[in-house]
């Protein structure tokens, strides 16, 4: 079975002494690539982090140690080959993988790259307005990623932590009338009713109200509030 249509065993930032022995299958970016006296050494990444992986000439064909040395910055790839603990006075311990290293029997490459804009790496400054115009690279970087999971951790434990004391969360609307708040509506024209308008919610008030009317005296929700109005340093429209 082509290595594309395999699941990845782990995720590369996983990889563990107690996996050692093991053939597993690792999927992700190439994040730096380093060719030291004939053996080429990349750093594979994925939203787990990084494990460096370990193209040998002595333990592949010529012909794929040769497509080996094209891989460039962000290429996707899948590899297969058994892990192994790095040697010694090679470990990293920088890296929750810095112990071991994957030496590589077959890989394949999913997706090349052209020439990026920026290192996705935390040592370069990038100017924002080239971050936002590559967000999909900027969100690669590993401060973005690291963000993203302490939010969803953060969201993760708020949950919990109302759930366990008898808190029910709900979702509400979205789309709802406009009333008398303390900043402009964001409207939206209704396509069946033209004329009309829907706005966004500046706060879930009054659909919290009608749920503690209701009975629902224990009520949660994490919930997007809109207003149009100018920035400022602890507020934005959305």
């Amino acid at each position: 079975m082509p290595l594309a249509n395999q699941p990845r065993t782990c995720y590369c930032g996983e990889v563990r002494p107690s996996h050692i022995g093991q053939k597993i299958v690792l999927k992700g970016w190439v994040h730096r690539r380093r060719d030291h006296g004939g053996v080429l050494f990349v750093d594979l990444r994925d939203r787990e982090g990084l494990c460096q992986i370990v193209f040998d000439p002595q333990h592949i064909s010529a012909e794929r140690f040769e497509a080996a040395g094209a891989l460039r910055d962000e290429y996707v790839i899948a590899v297969e080959g058994l892990v192994r603990r790095r040697p010694e006075g090679t470990e990293n311990p920088n890296l929750a993988t810095g112990e071991v290293e994957l030496l590589v029997d077959e890989f394949e490459v999913l997706n090349t790259c052209r020439p990026l804009p920026f290192k996705l790496d935390e040592y370069t400054a990038v100017n924002e307005d080239v971050r936002l115009r590559y967000r999909f690279l900027d969100l690669r970087r590993p401060e973005m990623q690291r963000n993203f999971l302490m939010s969803h951790r953060l969201y993760q434990e708020v949950r919990n932590y109302f759930s366990e004391n008898g808190f029910i969360e709900f979702t509400t609307p979205i789309l709802t009338k406009s009333t008398p708040e303390g900043a402009r509506d964001f409207l939206v024209p209704s396509r069946l009713n033209p004329g009309c308008f829907y706005a966004l919610p500046q706060s879930p008030q009054l659909f919290k109200q009608l749920l503690m009317v209701a009975g629902y005296d224990r009520y949660c929700q994490i919930a997007p509030c809109f207003r149009d109005e100018d920035l400022r340093a602890n507020r934005q429209p959305e």
